[in-house]
């Protein structure tokens, strides 16, 4: 069976399945060049049946996600999701009646769907797969919190596990808990969308004037900077609470906006942000306790985009009687492609492999398609026998490496196929790049890619299995910290990506590369792209950043290209 799953709003996307098996799963800003797309996928959904080698007639199920009343107006009037799109992004103006645009909005989506919702949705998808010429597909479309549950229970690799989902609103509800056994999820209840923790979280962001769905990470990492606020002093804790096995707001979550500002006018943003956070902390912890109270599970499987959230995800890790923790890792909207399509192969009764023993999901591109790009530009290049080895030289001698190596990414962070480089004990190179490269606030920490035996050794508190795409903060052992002192926030904290020592792949290469020099398997890994813009996908692509930004190097597929000035001189 060839399954294809179909994402047509925020961070919009595709993915395919061919005999159960996940053979490529693309978002649609990486072709499209604007970062979270919300347009009608049709570039990620061709580029999946290029990679798969099939014809679009050859697509037997497309299996689609969200019905509610807001996502299917959006389908039947595209410009409306544009024009949110629009102010969203600070892209344009937003209007003379933009407070009224904005809790309509809210209200809106917190509407479930009906059979008339359902009915429009399917119409206005078959209509747009007409378009790319899948005309005789099965469709379905599933639940949206049922999808989120689905890409990180049959990702987990667990066998039995409490599967939670936390985010804004979809299809009416804004979290859910389930219990995963036997290949089956199975709802054990849900919080309903007017109670929505993302939603909360959203308006915190916009307070502090950053884009919601977007800028959330950026407050998280501010409250870091923020002087102690205690628990009595927090008026926004009775905002958000977990009593039982769902969320409760104080009051209706589009309505959370105005007792927000009114703390804001009291605090500086940087304790407004820590207050916010601790809120969003203590309520998912509760919430999470109460599963596992009520399911009897050790294991936890997170997904939606309160799981991008690293320091929740920690808190939850160090539960007591938490064996481990799994959060898929696309967590938010952009991985709803994924789960769509695994509800559907457990539908149709299909061997279920593993779903996702890779992120590296996207294009690849050959020896030549580089070096032809490569030969169009003024750069001198080489090709190199380890490639991995000779940016490990670079790396330890300062330099900055643009890195393009093997399939694109999945999902939101640098894997070690699209990276920029640097050594991982510098903090005054870490904020040259944060300001000539990627032109972001000072605040915001990089992050570190090392072998899964550095991660043991240099973290305090590594528990359960081996983190391999970035989804959980750790905290930095003291006697190491100078080691990670470019990769590690001020509290301490960091979010690793942990390789195996045995990888065979440059990405592993370059780490072994960089113990053999500077005594730790470690890197700075940052995602390939300029600020504002997608991660890079081709060559060109890699190329064009490489003469924008300053960097010192980029190693694209076996080819090393040198500049004669950049960040580091």
């Amino acid at each position: 069976m060839n399954i294809l799953g179909v994402w047509d709003g925020h961070d919009a996307g595709a993915a395919l399945l061919i005999n159960g098996r996940i053979v490529a799963a693309i978002n649609e800003e990486r072709l499209t060049r604007r970062k979270l797309e919300v347009r009608f996928p049709r570039q990620a959904i061709a580029a999946c049946l290029e990679i798969g080698g099939l014809k679009p007639d050859a697509v037997q199920f497309v299996a689609a996600c969200t019905s509610d009343i807001a996502k299917t107006l959006s389908r039947v009037l595209p410009s409306t999701k544009e024009a949110y799109y629009q102010v969203r992004r600070r892209k344009a103006a937003p209007g003379a009646w933009a407070s009224l645009k904005r809790y309509a909005k809210y209200r809106m989506t917190e509407w479930p769907p009906n059979a008339l919702s359902r009915a429009v949705s399917r119409w206005a998808l078959a209509r747009d797969l007409h378009r790319s010429g899948i005309a005789n597909a099965r469709l379905n479309i599933y639940d949206h919190h049922e999808c989120h549950a689905a890409a990180a229970a049959y990702a987990s690799g667990f066998a039995t596990a409490v599967v939670i989902t936390m985010d804004g609103v979809g299809d009416g509800r804004s979290a859910s808990v389930s219990r995963f056994r036997d290949g089956r999820l199975d709802l054990l209840a849900f919080t309903p969308a007017r109670c929505s923790p993302g939603v909360f979280f959203e308006h915190v962001t916009h307070l502090l004037n950053m884009r919601e769905l977007e800028d959330e990470g950026k407050v998280m990492a501010l409250s870091d900077y923020a002087s102690p606020v205690e628990d009595d002093l927090n008026a926004m804790l009775p905002l958000l609470t977990a009593p039982e096995l769902q969320f409760v707001t104080a009051m209706p979550a589009s309505r959370l906006a105005a007792p927000l500002k009114k703390i804001l006018w009291r605090f500086p943003n940087e304790q407004f942000a820590l207050m916010a956070q601790r809120t969003l902390e203590r309520a998912c912890v509760d919430l999470v306790t109460h599963a596992l109270q009520a399911t009897g599970e050790r294991r936890v499987a997170l997904a939606g985009g309160i799981a991008s959230n690293i320091k929740v995800n920690r808190r939850v890790r160090l539960l007591p009687g938490v064996e481990d923790v799994f959060v898929f890792p696309h967590m938010g909207d952009g991985g709803l492609a994924v789960g769509a399509a695994a509800i559907a192969r457990a539908d149709l009764g299909e061997e279920q492999p593993p779903l996702l023993e890779s992120m590296a999901l996207g294009p690849e591109y050959d020896r030549a398609t580089i070096e032809r790009a490569l030969s169009t530009r003024q750069v001198r290049y080489r090709a190199c026998e380890n490639i991995g080895d000779a940016v490990a030289d670079l790396v330890a001698n300062e330099r900055v490496v643009l890195w393009l190596q093997g399939r694109m990414e999945y999902g939101p962070r640098s894997l070690g196929q699209r990276s920029v480089l640097a050594r991982p004990d510098r903090p005054a190179l870490r904020d040259r790049l944060n300001l000539v490269l990627k032109r972001r606030v000072w605040y915001q920490p990089f992050c570190p890619s090392l072998l899964e035996s550095e991660a043991r050794r240099l973290l305090a508190d590594f528990t359960g299995t081996a983190n391999r795409h970035m989804t959980m903060a750790y905290m930095a052992a003291h006697e190491h910290r100078g080691a990670l002192s470019g990769v590690i926030n001020v509290d301490g904290s960091c979010r690793p990506q942990m390789v195996p020592d045995d990888d065979p792949g440059p990405f592993a290469d370059l780490l072994r590369g960089l113990r053999a020099r500077i005594g730790v398997g470690a890197v700075l890994n940052t995602s390939f792209n300029l600020h504002g813009s997608p991660l890079v996908c081709t060559p060109d692509e890699a190329l064009d950043v490489f003469a924008a930004c300053g960097a010192d190097a980029i190693a694209v597929g076996p080819f090393l290209a040198m500049t004669d000035s950049g960040l580091t001189r």
